[in-house]
């Protein structure tokens, strides 16, 4: 006892804060799970793990690397895969997908923070280990954390912004303490959205080359096989070191995971028809291939017919989210909100759904509908019209009254009511239809460029294109391959592109990356509109640092609403269930999660 009591003093002399070593953190509030928790709820925890997988995409790889922007590769699935799983490297803590946003431990057993979360430390699992059988240390998390402020790409080149001090504690710790940068998510993201790369396997030297050589990491499966382009083939680590963490329990269940890519979707339809994939997923929001006529159309083929094959809808209780057509305001012809809005009453959604979509599908009207932190259908309160502040001045009456959605057509593709109020939008922007062109003071046209990865998106582009040609706008539809696309994207070379933003019910520090002022000219950003706005900026940082739900709810309307009211995207649909065609000789468990659907826990029926 005596020399605890002399422990203490020392310790608190140092500056180094006391607290309890927790098993979860969670971003508001505590986590739902108890301290000796078995395994997450949505798992079957008693599966026997064996058997294979095989995935499908569309598209291709040439690297291992996806944490960096030098040389605009395009990563194999799988190495940090929020679908696939994690199979290659790890965080240091495990999300729950059934919860807005709380961690439970994984490489780090346990972490401890204080009430203003001025620091959090992360206590190593003493089991952790590389592949090679290294053990994992407080070195690599530092030299993980250095390397991509470095080398790495946004948003990991920026973890340590928030930063003050990194340091090793004891043998097993890593104390991040923060400064004035950071948030209460901070944190949080240090925790889940970071890998940790072993020290000793990689050469800082050569870590942008990205390349297809050996690699070493924490996770549960290797690389057995792998074709560049084609296919990649993982295996599980017999020896991997956390199959009895209570996070990862009935998680990873196949001996072996393939994953075949394809050129396009309609062959890779095929190739599940034959049995070479094993699941096929329905529809694609950020790749624009949703279409509920192939779900209720395509499925009559012999394996169904047989019985083999089932379809599973999953219904995730998420908000919304934003998939649309995205304008690129650095562009000088979009920098004007009366083009982007005129611009967007231009698209008849009405035509598109019941001619292109198969008529199942709602419009979004704002970026977390369908939730308590959406502006759509909740008006702002006093709290709300305090915090936007003169912004509130800006913004339209039914904005702020949560009532207002873009225009419903009478869906014959030239509804002229509605082509009257885009024309008249655009006038206020300079803007009149001369000799058949939508032109500005000096005659110069208005014409512009989408820019199309798929033939799902070329058609909702082509059906856009249709309805401005109306009011004598020409849009130019440029389609280019997988990698085209990514660099472009990457270094915003495009006029207007299609683009998805999943939310959450815990939006938080991956906003400044889709549309903070500072992410604004960074390569590899996701600020894909081109957005500066210091309104924006204060409704991130209100939601950050909020502490109360009733503050954070209050601040991510105010988001919605200056988001909404800037037209930087030209709202598509929003796809409220999840619809998943599989085989059935693949299981799955019963619950379905906050999140939806989570195939690394899905098992092969054949290995029970």
């Amino acid at each position: 006892m005596r020399s605890l009591l002399a422990f203490i003093p020392a310790l608190l002399f140092s500056g180094m804060a006391l607290a309890e070593p927790l098993h979860g953190i969670s971003m508001h509030g505590k986590p739902a799970l108890p301290a000796d928790f078995k395994n997450f709820p949505y798992v079957k925890p008693d599966v026997k793990k064996g058997g294979r997988m095989s995935y499908g995409v569309v598209g291709t790889f040439d690297s291992l690397n996806p944490f960096i922007l030098k040389g605009m590769r395009t990563t194999a699935r799988g190495v940090w895969d929020p679908e696939f799983g994690n199979l290659l490297y790890e965080p240091l803590m495990q999300r729950s997908s059934d919860e807005p946003f709380s961690l439970y431990g994984l490489l780090a057993e346990t972490a401890e923070w204080d009430e203003e979360r001025s620091f959090i430390q992360f206590n190593l699992n003493p089991k952790a280990k590389w592949q090679d059988g290294q053990p994992v240390t407080p070195e690599d998390v530092i030299f993980t954390f250095n390397l991509l402020k470095d080398k790495g790409r946004p948003p990991f080149n920026s973890r340590l912004n928030g930063v003050a001090k990194m340091e090793k504690v004891g043998e097993r710790g890593v104390r991040f303490t923060f400064n004035d940068k950071a948030n209460r998510e901070t944190p949080l993201i240090l925790a889940s959205s970071t890998p940790i790369l072993p020290q000793h396997a990689i050469d800082p030297k050569t870590f942008e080359q990205g390349n297809l050589g050996s690699v070493v990491g924490s996770g549960p499966y290797r690389i057995k096989t792998l074709q560049p382009g084609e296919r990649i083939v993982w295996q599980r680590d017999a020896n991997y070191w956390g199959k009895d963490v209570p996070a990862k329990v009935g998680f990873e269940n196949y001996d072996e995971i393939s994953i075949t890519y394809f050129l396009q979707v309609t062959t890779m339809f095929e190739a599940f028809k034959k049995g070479d994939i094993d699941i096929y997923p329905e529809g694609d929001a950020i790749n624009g291939t949703s279409d509920t006529s192939h779900w209720g159309q395509a499925y009559n083929f012999p394996a169904v017919q047989r019985g083999d094959i089932a379809r599973d809808i999953f219904e995730p209780r998420l908000p919304s989210g934003m998939f649309g057509l995205v304008f690129n305001t650095r562009r000088p012809i979009f920098a004007d909100e009366n083009v982007r809005e005129g611009l967007s009453y231009a698209l008849d959604f009405e035509w598109m759904n019941r001619n292109i979509l198969g008529g199942a599908f709602k419009r979004t009207q704002s970026y977390w509908q369908n939730s308590t932190l959406g502006a759509f259908g909740n008006a702002a309160d006093a709290q709300e019209l305090a915090l936007l502040g003169d912004a509130a001045r800006k913004l339209p009456p039914e904005l702020l009254a949560g009532t207002y959605a873009m225009p419903v057509t009478d869906g014959t593709g030239a509804d002229r009511t509605v082509l009257k109020r885009s024309v008249d939008t655009l006038k206020q922007a300079g803007y009149s239809i001369k000799n058949g062109k939508m032109s500005d003071k000096n005659n110069r046209p208005l014409a512009f460029e989408i820019m199309t990865q798929n033939p799902a998106q070329e058609r909702i582009a082509l059906a856009y294109q249709r309805s401005l040609k109306l009011i004598g706008v020409d849009m130019a539809i440029r389609s280019v391959d997988d990698g085209q696309y990514q660099s472009r994207s990457n270094n915003f070379d495009y006029d207007m592109v299609i683009r998805s933003f999943p939310s959450s019910l815990s939006p938080g520090a991956e906003q400044l990356n889709r549309w903070g002022s500072a992410s604004r000219d960074a390569p590899g950003s996701f600020n894909y509109a081109g957005v500066a706005d210091p309104d924006i900026d204060r409704m991130i940082d209100a939601l950050l640092q909020a502490r109360s739900t009733e503050d954070f709810q209050t601040a991510v309307r105010a988001y919605d609403r200056l988001l909404t009211a800037g037209h930087y995207f030209i709202p598509l649909y929003y796809i409220g269930a999840q619809w998943v065609a599989r085989w059935k000789y693949i299981g799955r468990p019963d619950p379905t999660p906050l999140f939806g659907n989570q195939k690394q826990t899905w098992w092969d029926e054949r290995a029970q």
